[in-house]
């Protein structure tokens, strides 16, 4: 027997020319770098997506070509996340936080002829043209004074005036099969050089699907999505697809990261969904216990947290604050969405303790990606104490790297993605990420998990941020060093600090000793620097 289903391919130009036939007044708002904000809906966005689309054809770019972006959160963005795949090209996503030297060699590991670059960052993309040439620089202006070609070079163009001819006009999107590639995305690179991760047509409709899930993200067209997480930084955890594919509206905060900027401007706007990295909510609640009463956080608000543990403790703050807590947890080989924190069915009743417990950990394996735990001794059973490495499989999972030679550390020969990070899952399916493998310390032969200790931390009154390392020790191995950063107007001793871990760490867990920081480093993704901070407490 055959099935009598119709054979039809995945694409996220379906996607778009959804949006654009059954949502053209979807709103899409953008914070520009004078803080004034502009106002489009879904038709404007796809017109001027077919426009660029039409403009990098004209400009020869062709199936397979890699576009790169250098660019903040914001409309134009936006429109390469769909106009690009149009054409047949990939969009490039590059890391602005990187040193330029480092944005150079990704440039040219990954082949872009053709960069879109903010007005704003061209001083940044003079510094990385010392270490890629790309064919054609289409700068976004921002509304600024058109740019003649000559400030830069005669390969540099404007982007409105590149896109003007051809808007209105419809465009017939290049064929492609739903595996080819539409987006690239490279890893931070943290042990080693940073590898690149393609994502195709298929993968990203099957991950908008999933995340969009009530468990997950829970989009639905009525939603106002505050994206603060960069575009560049695993495509914004793929939420614009899923808003896209929802009608969902969109706002974006563009280079303004501030605590008090995104809070004027969630007074303002009023999302009903918002995602961003732990640092970026605990800067929010640190900005909102310093200015009693100045903000008010639009009431039932959802907020998607990834990147990094999330402490029950800032989930709990939140939650008085009337905003719910989702933690997530995956990577830029996941798409990056593997896990969500949601509650199932089984525990809506359970005590608050409990709730919150389960909200804190890593959460269930999201529809089509396994998981499994391995040992040295293989794969281990789910019953919350047996720890591994994490390693997941699935539809959008990254099953190599671009242009890298196969690596056992990464992929293992039965096609599982080895995360790096350690773990166990309970027998109600919940993940408990330990640490990263790299992360975590090892003391006397005796494991000590870094982000347990910092999750702890962060619950202490005087506590804004916390971050623990491992140093070398000369008769253990290594021992625990706790770098925290004080709430403005509190202090604690380190015997206080200790007294209020004992009650969940062995006398032999706690730290040695406490360094007191002005603020933890952060990563260009905004996680807690730890190699940074390794070298600034060798020992």
């Amino acid at each position: 027997m055959k099935s009598t289903m119709m054979v039809a391919e995945l694409s996220i130009n379906d996607i778009f020319a959804r949006a654009a036939r059954l949502f053209p007044q979807s709103e899409v708002v953008s914070l520009l770098p004078d803080k004034s904000l502009r106002r489009q809906d879904y038709a404007q966005i796809t017109v001027r997506a077919r426009a660029l689309a039409h403009a990098l054809r004209a400009l020869g770019v062709e199936k397979g070509d890699r576009v790169a972006t250098l660019c903040w959160n914001h409309h134009a963005h936006l429109e390469c996340y769909f106009g690009i795949p149009l054409a047949g090209a990939v969009m490039h996503t590059l890391n602005l936080r990187l040193s330029p030297a480092e944005i150079g060699w990704i440039a040219g590991h990954a082949q872009d002829k053709v960069l879109v670059v903010d007005n704003v960052l061209l001083p940044l993309y003079r510094q990385v043209s010392q270490h890629h040439g790309f064919r054609h620089v289409i700068v976004f202006p921002f509304g600024e004074a058109q740019l003649g070609e000559a400030q830069l070079g005669e390969n540099v163009l404007d982007y409105e005036r590149l896109i003007a001819p051809h808007l209105g006009r419809d465009f017939t999107p290049v064929p492609h099969d739903e595996n080819d590639p539409i987006a690239l995305c490279y890893t931070s690179g943290t042990t080693g050089r940073p590898k690149g991760v393609a994502y195709s047509h298929r993968s990203t409709v099957l991950h908008s699907l999933v995340g969009a899930l009530p468990e997950n993200w829970g989009l639905k067209g009525s939603d106002k999505v505050f994206a603060v997480t960069p575009m560049f930084h695993a495509n914004c955890w793929g939420v614009p697809y899923g808003a896209l594919m929802c009608g969902a509206s969109l706002v974006f905060p563009g280079q303004h990261l501030h605590a008090e900027d995104l809070l004027d401007l969630m007074v303002r706007e009023q999302p009903t969904l918002a995602l961003g990295v732990p640092t970026i909510w605990l800067s929010l609640l640190q900005a909102m216990e310093a200015s009693p009463g100045r903000w008010s956080l639009p009431p039932g608000m959802r907020s998607l947290v990834g990147g990094a543990a999330v402490p029950e403790s800032l989930i709990r703050a939140f939650a008085a604050k009337g905003v719910t807590i989702v933690q997530g947890w995956g990577m830029t080989e996941t798409s990056p969405l593997a896990s969500t924190s949601y509650i199932k069915p089984e525990f809506q009743n359970a005590g608050e303790d409990e709730i919150f417990r389960r909200k804190a950990l890593a959460g269930v394996p999201v529809t089509l990606v396994d998981l499994r735990i391995v040992g040295d001794a293989g794969e281990l059973p789910w019953d919350g104490k047996s720890v591994g490495e994490v390693q997941v499989r699935g539809p959008f999972v990254s099953g190599t790297y671009h242009e890298v030679e196969p690596d056992p550390d990464k992929h293992t020969a039965d096609g599982w993605l080895r995360t790096g990070d350690v773990g166990s899952v309970d027998a109600a399916g919940y993940l408990r990420i330990t640490d990263r493998t790299k992360d975590l310390i090892k003391s006397g032969g005796e494991w000590i998990s870094s982000v347990d200790l910092e999750n702890a931390l962060m619950a202490h009154p005087a506590i804004a941020e916390a971050a623990v390392i491992a140093v070398p020790h000369e008769k253990w191995t290594e021992r625990p060093v706790a770098c925290v950063v004080f709430k403005k107007g509190h202090e604690a001793t380190p015997e206080m600090l200790n007294r209020h871990l004992a009650a969940s760490f062995a006398r032999w867990q706690l730290p040695d000793r406490y360094e007191v920081l002005e603020a933890i480093p952060r990563t260009s993704t905004g996680k807690f620097w730890k190699l940074r901070l390794r070298e600034m407490f060798p020992a």
